[in-house]
């Protein structure tokens, strides 16, 4: 077999183009496009031992981590706690992408969308991180709105604008889509 000369390479790359849409067609990238999955991870650093013995068996499923003394220490003195989170904190994207929030932490979070930030369902985390107005949301979650450890939660993203999405267990875990 001979190697192809670059006249003949070159004609080939042009019909391989020419099958695909043009991005002024009705099948192209203007018009039409193809949804994204947007992946986000619920953190968390608990520790299995200190939060397993206060708060109850299987109540955290990771291996080390903060104490949960450290854990309440942190929230009373600055209203969160750095390790809880969500990642990333904003994100930009359109209408028909997919949110996937996968908790990547050991303890159970929620992915929630909320009209405004706020408290949560737990009183004691509502009032040490300072969210005493509980966000109505979180008020009627249902069973399949908790991600367990290593669990996903998908949301499609519906509209343009910003949406706001929270944990309710831990409620400064927030995060903002700005949807195009």
């Amino acid at each position: 077999m001979r190697p192809f000369s670059p006249a003949a390479a070159a004609a080939l790359l042009l019909l391989a183009a020419c099958d695909r849409p043009s991005p002024l067609s009705p099948a192209g990238p203007l018009t039409a496009r193809a949804e994204l999955q947007r992946n986000i991870s619920l953190k968390d650093a608990c520790d299995p031992a200190t939060f397993n013995a206060a708060l109850g068996p299987g109540s955290c499923v990771r291996s080390g981590g903060i104490t949960f003394q450290q854990f309440l220490a942190e929230l009373q003195a600055h209203g969160s706690v750095g390790a809880w989170h969500f990642a990333p904190t904003v994100l930009n994207a359109r209408v028909g992408d997919e949110l996937l929030a996968t908790n990547r932490g050991g303890e159970v979070h929620t992915f929630t969308e909320v009209e405004e930030f706020g408290g949560g369902i737990v009183p004691s985390l509502n009032q040490l991180s300072g969210n005493t107005t509980v966000a109505p949301e979180c008020t009627a979650l249902e069973a399949d709105d908790f991600v367990a450890p290593g669990g996903t939660y998908p949301e499609e993203v519906e509209d343009a604008g910003s949406e706001k999405y929270q944990c309710c267990i831990h409620p400064w875990m927030r995060m903002v889509v700005n949807a195009r």
